[in-house]
């Protein structure tokens, strides 16, 4: 983020998976964890606080964790992070029609949802916005087993499932996890209508290790090489 706030790099996607990790936003949501901190770490997975908006979510591997660091006060959704949460709204349903799913919003429900009864919770969102350089951002469930779900009420949301794109579509149209980071990152650039740059797991560090003291010299950002 600081890169981003000196100029020294432009606007980017840093797309990862994370290990088995439960997370609390500042709307809090330790009430919706519904087993006991020393149980989760015994099965390896990791409860912290986090400064994003929202309540509390999971990433597990196979999930799709995408960071945006852009400028709002240079994007087209200019200082209004409610427009920003809307564009990544819109970028991820753009990804899942391109997989021939309807995404839908749901009034008052951050995130995208397949529908039905009861909705089911595909893509969830919560972002930072400091200085106007945003962080955090979306995870996309993928490919991973959804197990960690089960320990908490996502997003204080009892009312509502979750899903992913290997439950939703038929085995021979899921993606590969390339064809996957293509898609998220051409229908974000579309619905933000900004460029982004990309950067795929271990090379966020390797960038910040290389990035020029002049803003002019920095570089483009590397294609992915796959996830770490």
């Amino acid at each position: 983020m600081s890169l981003r706030q000196d100029g020294i790099l432009g606007d980017l996607l840093w797309l990862l998976e994370h290990p088995p990790t439960i997370t609390l936003g500042t709307s809090g949501g330790s009430s919706h964890l519904l087993l006991p901190t020393d149980d989760l770490e015994v099965r390896g997975v990791t409860v912290v606080e986090t400064p994003r908006g929202g309540d509390i979510t999971c990433h597990e591997p196979g999930q799709l964790v995408g960071y945006p660091v852009v400028d709002l006060a240079q994007a087209p959704c200019r200082r209004d992070i409610h427009r920003y949460l809307r564009g990544l709204e819109g970028g991820i349903i753009g990804v899942l029609a391109k997989l021939g799913l309807a995404g839908v919003r749901i009034e008052g429900r951050t995130g995208v949802w397949i529908a039905g009864s009861p909705p089911r919770k595909i893509a969830a969102l919560g972002v930072r916005c400091n200085r106007w350089i945003t962080s955090h951002g979306f995870a996309l469930n993928f490919e991973n087993d959804l197990e960690g779900f089960g320990a908490i009420v996502p997003c204080g949301i009892s009312d509502a499932g979750v899903t992913s794109l290997r439950r939703e579509l038929p085995k021979g149209k899921v993606p590969s996890s390339g064809e996957l980071r293509v898609l998220v990152h051409e229908e974000l650039q579309a619905s933000l209508g900004v460029s982004l740059g990309l950067v795929v797991g271990e090379e966020a560090g390797e960038l910040c290790d290389s990035s020029p003291a002049d803003p002019k010299a920095a570089g483009p950002l590397s294609e992915p090489r796959g996830l770490k």
